[in-house]
């Protein structure tokens, strides 16, 4: 169910979850970093942010090294996201 707030990370497109395991492993980002691990196109990147922030597994914040850019990481919230996930991958 896209765009309800039921939405869980088994519900997201391959990207968004390719993105998760990208933060899952190298921890705190930027989207250009995100970019680089990923190989996926900066929209693309932009596009599976915005539904990750939507369900509440990604942080953005400001990146103090480049105020131009912000990071990523994922939220407490992430753990549960994922352990739901894999309960219906069972």
């Amino acid at each position: 169910m896209a765009g309800t707030d039921d939405e869980q990370l088994i519900d997201l497109p391959p990207s968004a979850k390719l993105v998760f395991k990208v933060l899952e492993y190298n921890g705190t980002l930027t989207q250009k970093g995100i970019v680089e691990e990923s190989m996926l196109s900066a929209r693309t990147v932009r596009y599976a942010l915005e539904r990750l922030e939507r369900i509440g597994v990604v942080d953005e914040d400001v990146y103090f090294a480049d105020a131009r850019q912000n990071i990523y990481e994922l939220t407490p919230k992430a753990d549960l996201a994922l352990e739901n996930s894999e309960a219906y991958a069972d």
